[in-house]
């Protein structure tokens, strides 16, 4: 196992700048998960800890060394890739044991370490098949043993599932999540699906444009954004934003309104709030619930039954849309209006520019 430090890590083509001095300190045996929008940098990060991408400028340290000019093989490192990478011509087996291969291990070393790793991911039986006779999820899990054989001390894996349907993922993420359990060893996971990264990681990374936006566990963000940005990239359905005029700032709380919002008290979490200026609210979903004595006012365009839950999407008095997710199977109709109260400590203020 090893812990990693990545400081003030900068990658450019020519003269545009796509990692743009990024710091990150991961601990030896964390699950860390790179998320952000398609083009934020993640997958390209990855490949700078690999030693795919060369490092700009900036200092990459695995294991307290110094790797920025280290070959890939030298940094102790194994990847997993979106397209499985594996040989179409070899036997499960043979795929495997491909990387020892490579390094000149014995007979005897290559059949013990791919019994192991056949037994950690359950696939004994698959040992001598061709890569075509297997199901997605099993070329994943080869991929996966082939980097498990090699006893790195760091896995990387970039977006392993997004080939995958909707039932493998589910079942694959799980997977994951129970070989570092049995590992015990760093893994950095790049993704786009927020899912993923709330349910695998221990320690989120938020990229946006090459620009680390925040970093912490995954309830922390979920609870506590920084900003706008990751505000709305964490949960589903995103949050809720609606502009509001500040009335009036007392201390760490502020008093806001909208014409479809009645005035509430919110802590603004020593954001630059000032009163006279405009600023945006955020409501979860999820924080959402049906009252009388609401404090937004709007009609139902949209509602969608999913069993354990109903989501609805409303036009608010002032035009503005808004989604409210109701933990239960709810009738609504297109049209009924609603009123809608939330507690003010589930909300968050920000400035207009996030």
């Amino acid at each position: 196992m090893a812990d990693l430090r990545l400081k003030g890590l900068r990658k450019s083509y020519g003269s545009a700048e796509v990692i743009r001095g990024v710091d990150i300190d991961i601990e030896d045996g964390e699950f860390v998960v790179f998320v952000g929008p398609s083009g934020c940098g993640k997958s390209t990060l990855l490949r700078m800890i690999a030693g795919l991408e060369d490092i700009t400028s900036g200092t990459l340290e695995i294991g307290g060394k110094r790797v920025n000019d280290a070959q890939p093989k030298e940094r102790g490192v194994a990847m997993v890739f979106q397209s499985y990478a594996i040989f179409p011509h070899m036997s499960v087996r043979e795929n495997m044991a491909f990387g020892l291969t490579i390094a000149g291990a014995s007979k005897a070393e290559k059949e013990q370490k791919v019994a192991e790793a056949a037994r950690i991911l359950q696939m004994e039986h698959l040992l001598d098949r061709r890569p075509s006779q297997l199901s997605g999820g099993q070329r994943q899990r080869v991929a996966i043993g082939r980097a498990i054989t090699r006893n790195p001390s760091v896995f990387l894996f970039d977006e392993p599932l997004s080939n995958l349907d909707a039932a493998l993922r589910m079942d694959m993420r799980m997977e994951i999540g129970k070989l570092h359990s049995q590992l015990d060893t760093t893994m950095i996971y790049v993704t786009h699906d927020q899912v993923e990264a709330m349910t695998l990681a221990d320690k989120i990374v938020v990229l946006k444009d090459g620009e680390v936006m925040q970093i912490g566990s995954p309830m922390e963000l979920y609870h506590n954004p920084a900003n706008l940005f990751v505000a709305g990239f964490l949960g589903a359905p995103s949050m809720n934003f609606l502009q509001v005029d500040v009335l009036d700032v007392q201390g760490e709380e502020a008093k806001v309104s909208n014409p479809s919002l009645e005035p509430i008290v919110v802590k603004t979490a020593g954001r630059p709030i000032e009163a006279g200026h405009k600023a945006t609210l955020g409501v979860r979903p999820q924080h959402l619930r049906v009252s009388e004595t609401g404090q937004l006012h709007g009609n139902v365009t949209l509602a969608e039954r999913l069993g354990s839950e109903t989501v609805a999407d409303l036009r608010l008095d002032d035009g503005s849309k808004l989604i409210a997710a109701f933990a239960e199977d709810k009738i609504l109709d297109v049209g009924q209006r609603l009123s809608l109260d939330f507690d003010s400590d589930a909300a968050h203020l920000f400035p207009v520019d996030g």
